[in-house]
């Protein structure tokens, strides 16, 4: 078990990474020790913040030797607590915001080598400045940070036709808890050399090694894009839709994201410059996006076809195509919006979920009769990646709710939303991982095999439990 260090330590790693990179100070230690949704909030007595991988192993050295617990700290965008401190203080943090450098393009083998500090957005203008695509999209991709994209093998906007961060990975270099750098950032597509030992760390919220960098995967940009906002009465024919779309246009369906009336015209009145363009009113909205390298595919034509085929068979309401990159951004600006607007409105319940495409529409109708039975005062705001399974659904207060009412039905809501995505085949956490938040439901749900498999894993690369305990796993 991790002990609190001494003040020996505390010189020691302050040395290790030199003067103007760690912070000690009430005022300079307080952004890092509250988690985005404001759920936790800890204590540290240092947060060290290592220019190079040498920084980072010699630091775990020295926790390796004296077991002071690290915490793994991105930026800080983690719906899960996970780069939260305990309220121990006993706990050093280690923010890679300073590593964040992009090492390397290869844009003749689509590749990038970055480090984990880069954000999100960084990680994109470089590839762009040479031509290429890094497709991960989210709504908070200026301030995430790649290391903690990985680390929660984020999804985003663009799964459907890209995958998660586990499927843009090639290589990866990280420090293990003793301080052992792990040189691993090849950047081949083929390499059956022995195990996949880069995918234990991705997802693993920083338990098993502490990511530095990344050989990430890189596409052809984009020369053709078609975006639609769609009005439709059911989420049934949004698969009905998908299916549509997936046949006309195959890897071109980029994005497919579904929307609630109820999240539209919350965005519409919290956030300005945003819009509602159909006129129908429909009780659900689609964003939909095809893209192509090939200027040539004539994506709007082969959009606008499809979406005529689905308004003859009675599957769509009402359509607005994007004829301009402006109306193609307000449309995404709809969608990414959510989220804030949520957070103007009111309180709000989060469930970050996923089942089989197919069983969405059971998720959303017996999801909704479980918020009407036990969270009455809330509205179900249920929205998100439609095209791979994965629904935020979420429960926003009622105006003139009590808000505490409304919170105290949060625990229960939680259990049964569970179990229903349980019972269809589903998961607890689709994109946002597990963190603090959901380690306790994990491990009474997670199969016990498999659970075992992660303890004797995280025994064997982390025996002393320094790197971020508390968060995935539960003490055993």
């Amino acid at each position: 078990m991790a002990r609190p260090p001494d003040l020996k330590t505390l010189g020691e790693l302050k040395a290790a990474v030199g003067s103007g990179s760690w912070l000690d100070s009430r005022d300079g230690v307080e952004p890092f020790l509250t988690d985005f949704r404001k759920l936790y909030h800890g204590a540290t007595p240092l947060v060290l913040l290592p220019r190079s991988v040498d920084e980072v192993a010699r630091v775990l050295r020295i926790c390796d030797r004296e077991e002071v617990a690290v915490v793994p700290h991105g930026g800080n965008t983690s719906y899960c607590g996970g780069a939260t401190p305990d309220a121990s203080g006993s706990q050093i943090v280690l923010s890679l915001s300073k590593l964040n450098r992009v090492r390397q393009i290869d844009a003749a083998n689509y590749s990038m080598i970055i480090e984990a500090g880069c954000t999100l957005a960084a990680a994109q203008t470089a590839a762009r400045d040479a031509q290429r695509l890094f497709p991960l999209s989210l709504g908070s991709e200026g301030s995430a940070q790649i290391g903690g994209n990985l680390s929660t093998n984020a999804g985003g906007t663009a799964v459907l036709r890209y995958g998660m961060m586990r499927d843009l990975v090639l290589g990866l270099e990280v420090v293990l808890a003793d301080g052992r750098v792990l040189h691993g950032l090849k950047s081949l597509r083929k390499d059956n050399t022995g195990y996949d030992v880069k995918s234990l760390f991705v997802g693993a919220e920083g338990t098993l090694g502490i990511i530095t960098a990344a050989s990430l995967k890189l596409f052809p940009a984009p020369a053709d894009t078609a975006t639609a906002l769609v009005g439709i009465d059911s989420p049934r024919h949004a698969l009905d839709l998908l299916a549509s779309l997936r046949t006309a246009a195959g890897d071109h369906v980029t994005s497919f994201e579904l929307m609630p009336r109820l999240a539209v015209q919350l965005t519409v009145k919290h956030i300005t410059g945003v819009a509602d363009p159909l006129a129908q009113g429909t009780p659900w909205y689609l964003l939909i996006e095809l893209s192509s390298p090939n200027a040539q595919q004539a994506l709007l034509t082969l959009l606008t076809a499809a979406l005529e085929d689905a308004a003859a068979r009675g599957i769509i309401v009402d359509a607005m195509l994007a004829s301009s990159i402006a109306q193609s951004q307000a449309m995404w600006k709809l969608r990414e919006a959510i989220p804030e607007a949520q957070r103007h409105h009111g309180a709000s319940l989060k469930h970050d979920v996923s089942v089989p495409v197919s069983a969405i529409p059971t998720l959303i109708e017996e999801g909704a009769a479980l918020v009407h039975r036990l969270a009455p005062e809330g509205d179900v705001v249920s929205y998100g990646h439609a095209g791979d399974g994965n629904l935020h659904f979420n429960v926003s207060q009622k105006p003139g709710a009590d808000i505490k009412s409304f919170m105290a039905r949060g625990p229960m809501l939680e259990l049964a939303m569970f179990d229903l995505e349980e019972s269809l085949g589903g998961s607890i956490s689709a994109e946002h991982g597990i963190g603090r938040l959901k380690a306790a439901e994990f491990a009474r749900r997670a199969d016990p095999v498999e659970l075992a498999v992660m303890h004797d894993l995280k025994r064997a690369l982390d025996p002393k439990g320094i790197l971020n305990p508390g968060k995935v796993l539960c003490v055993r």
